[in-house]
C-alpha cells in the first residue's frame, strides 16, 4: 500500500517481463510492429501488462566475424 499526496493506492504485484530485441529493415518495420501487437495483445481492448514496443534507429551494424557492414551484416 502506498500513501502519497493524500491518496491511498494499492500497488499491484509485478508482472513477469520478457524483452525481445530485433533489428529489421525500415521497409518491414510497420508490418513487424503490427504482427507483434497482434500476438501480444491479450484481448481486443488490450490489458495492463500487454507490453510496449520501443522503436529506435540502428546507426550502423558490423558483423565481427567477416567485417561486413550495414545491410550485408544483417
Amino acid at each position: 500500500m502506498f500513501t502519497g499526496r493524500g491518496a491511498t493506492t494499492t500497488t499491484r504485484t509485478s508482472l513477469p517481463k520478457v524483452m525481445i530485441t530485433t533489428v529489421v529493415q525500415e521497409a518491414d518495420k510497420e508490418k513487424i510492429i503490427k504482427a507483434i501487437v497482434n500476438a501480444a495483445k491479450s484481448s481486443e481492448e488490450g490489458a495492463i501488462g500487454d507490453g510496449k514496443i520501443f522503436v529506435s534507429p540502428i546507426m550502423e551494424v558490423v558483423r565481427v566475424r567477416t567485417g561486413e557492414r550495414d545491410e550485408a551484416a544483417l
